[in-house]
């Protein structure tokens, strides 16, 4: 699951908070593998400023499934600090945690911030520097950057530093990648953290295997394609028709509607949604998407489509379904998630002839 958390501005953030644990919940007796939670400021769509704390919530109602930030936001934090609440969210988790990072993009957030954009980047790198410091070097240190100062200090036998990761050296890492030559996604490569690919053009997201490919040769690198995730909307009911009316005339077509769609113009990046570069940007409506990439009809339909989408990039390792606020019609949603495991996942299984 990959929650942005996407919720409508009416949601007061604990509504919206315990529908996104209901998700978790479900999506963790299912056996789903995973569930990333966004990281926002100045959306009121995306509302969720603190995923760590919704994580620590979960962790006490879920028992196999993986908690990730997706993501901390790197700018906006000390990194001293943030590695410190990492490293004891992964105590908490007993080896639950993975750790999103991003740079962050939403031109609100950078001027909430105070961050000039170019430079948001440029302090997601010295931050991850930092942090990994922190987690990986034993002798103290002292660190003198553009952005941040920190200190390892050596303490004494009452005072010195304690919180390191209970996974060794830390919780995996994934960076996520939107645009075309994406350079998240070539550091992905260059460090080894896992590559996580959020648009929906195929062109651009199979281009994605290759930045990340590309940033793996500047470190003598082998990444591999089944650490590769990749996010896609879904929708899975007993019809094509059942289907199509329960996404795009319900909160996933909404959230399109009214928010992404007139966002990404305002951005700039509706493109990353043509599923070819040739399509005029006017025709781009929540209908287009619906039909060029969204996951969504009967589990045969659904199957059929996912196994295109393996076959289309080359091959990816985990499918993560953006999760939508269906809460004042939660049964259409929870049966989604049901028939995606139970019924397309069996049928993509003898299309492609791999074990998921």
């Amino acid at each position: 699951m990959f929650l942005q958390p996407s919720h409508p501005p009416e949601r007061n953030p604990y509504d919206a908070t315990e529908w996104d644990l209901e998700v978790i919940q479900l999506a963790d007796q299912l056996g789903y593998n995973e569930a990333w939670i966004g990281e926002h400021f100045t959306s009121t769509w995306e509302p969720i400023p603190a995923p760590d704390l919704m994580i620590a919530q979960a962790l006490k109602s879920t028992k196999q499934i993986k908690l990730a930030p997706g993501a901390h936001l790197l700018p906006y934090h000390h990194p001293v600090e943030l590695a410190h609440r990492v490293a004891y969210l992964d105590h908490l988790s007993q080896g639950r945690l993975l750790l999103g990072v991003g740079a962050g993009a939403m031109p609100t957030d950078l001027e909430t911030f105070g961050v000039e954009f170019g430079e948001n980047r440029k302090m997601m790198a010295e931050a991850l520097e930092i942090m990994l410091k922190l987690w990986n070097e034993k002798e103290p240190f002292e660190f003198k950057g553009k952005y941040w100062n920190a200190n390892k200090v050596e303490g004494n036998d009452i005072l010195k530093p304690h919180m390191e990761p209970f996974q060794k050296p830390h919780p995996p890492i994934g960076v996520t990648g939107l645009s075309p030559g994406s350079e998240t996604l070539k550091m992905a490569g260059e460090k080894g953290f896992i590559p996580m690919s959020l648009g929906n053009n195929l062109e651009y997201i199979a281009n994605h295997w290759k930045d990340v490919e590309e940033g793996a040769k500047r470190s003598g690198r082998n990444p591999q394609r089944s650490e590769w995730r990749i996010t896609r909307d879904v929708f899975v009911a007993d019809t094509d028709e059942e289907a199509l009316e329960g996404s795009l005339n319900s909160m996933m077509g909404r959230h399109y509607r009214e928010y992404y769609l007139p966002l990404f113009r305002q951005l700039g990046g509706v493109s990353v949604f043509k599923h070819k570069s040739s399509v005029d940007e006017n025709d781009i409506t929540p209908e287009y998407v619906a039909k060029h990439n969204w996951l969504v009809g009967s589990p045969e339909t659904v199957a059929t489509k996912f196994a295109n989408l393996y076959e289309a990039v080359g091959g990816f390792g985990t499918l993560l379904v953006v999760s939508y606020d269906y809460s004042e019609d939660p049964a259409m949603w929870k049966k989604s998630m049901r028939l995606l495991k139970e019924e397309v996942l069996p049928r993509v299984e003898k299309k492609l002839k791999v074990k998921i």
